[in-house]
């Protein structure tokens, strides 16, 4: 006996389609402008999110900062990461002068809105290597469970 075979088919997102978009100007830039002009705006920390069954984890990059440079707060079920990537640039001074700089530098903010899944109680934040880690548990109530049937 055969049995149907259910795909799950990611469903199109207006994300993947902006994040495609603004990859595509990027690169026009670069093409036309040179490395220069991708480098001019702010530092944005690059940040993953994901989902497991229990908790939604969200992890930046924050390569060359240690944990008391950087600030993850929540207001408003609104979860906030700053914080400032300083280097102090010495020009002139005689034993070293920079021919180029290319690492970014100064102050970031992201922002995510937490789904109300989120127990915001238990929130925590790891920092090692570089990256910080912040991990946003689920509510009991949100958590994936089986439900028996009952048979008569």
């Amino acid at each position: 006996m055969a049995y149907p075979t259910l795909r799950r088919v990611p469903a199109p997102s207006v994300w993947n389609d902006l994040f495609n978009g603004r990859r595509e100007i990027d690169q026009v830039f670069d093409r036309f402008l040179g490395q220069a002009a991708s480098m001019a705006g702010p530092w944005v920390p690059a940040v993953d999110v994901r989902e497991t069954k229990d908790a939604i984890e969200v992890v930046a990059e924050l390569p060359g900062m240690r944990p008391d440079e950087v600030e993850v707060s929540i207001e408003n079920n609104v979860l906030s990461i700053s914080g400032e990537k300083k280097q102090e640039i010495t020009e002139g001074n005689g034993e070293a002068d920079y021919h180029l700089v290319e690492r970014r530098l100064g102050r970031f903010e992201r922002s995510f809105t937490l789904p109300r899944t989120v127990d915001a109680g238990r929130i925590a934040a790891k920092f090692e290597n570089g990256v910080l880690t912040v991990t946003l548990p689920k509510a009991e109530a949100a958590k994936p469970r089986r439900v028996e049937i009952q048979a008569k």
